[in-house]
């Protein structure tokens, strides 16, 4: 009696490590999904906070002072070009990347120095003898330009 008594003490402490396994394996597989999805939905909160800084400059008119304040808060950012046209400026200039905009949608833009294109000085922006300067009430269209990956990668300013 003693032998089966504890045959059954050794089978029920099997038993009850299997279930006890199996539910930590099923609490592991469910919290790594959980998991997956918690990192996609960060991923994408976090893309689009980064182009928030952007929105500001989508298809909107801003003041000449508000463009030489991006031009001073991007103009590092890498990969990424600032294209101002002015009254005083029709041809524009490039600041940082130099993009290649396509004519008839400014949707989409490479990375990629046109044929010839010089890059500007942020401080001739501020120099009203320069034909780079920038009026800080002259008004601008803004232009956000994006990758096909839907990255921005610069933004246009045209004096209206």
């Amino acid at each position: 009696m003693n032998n089966a008594s504890s045959a059954l003490k050794v089978a029920a402490g099997i038993f009850l490590t299997i279930a006890l396994i199996t539910i930590v394996v099923i609490l592991f597989i469910s919290a790594q999904e959980a998991t997956k999805t918690a990192q996609n939905n960060f991923a994408d909160i976090q893309t689009e906070l980064s182009q928030t800084s952007f929105t500001v400059y989508d298809g909107t008119t801003i003041s000449g002072s508000q463009v030489t304040n991006a031009l001073r808060k991007f103009k590092g950012k890498d990969q990424f070009g600032i294209y101002i046209k002015t009254g005083k400026n029709a041809a524009g200039q490039w600041y940082g990347y130099p993009l290649n905009v396509t004519t008839e949608s400014s949707a989409y833009g490479e990375v990629v120095a046109p044929e010839g294109a010089t890059l500007g000085t942020v401080e001739n922006t501020l120099n009203e003898r320069k034909s780079e300067y920038v009026n800080p009430s002259g008004r601008f269209k803004a232009t956000v330009v994006k990758d096909s990956s839907n990255v921005v990668r610069g933004l246009l300013f045209t004096q209206s």
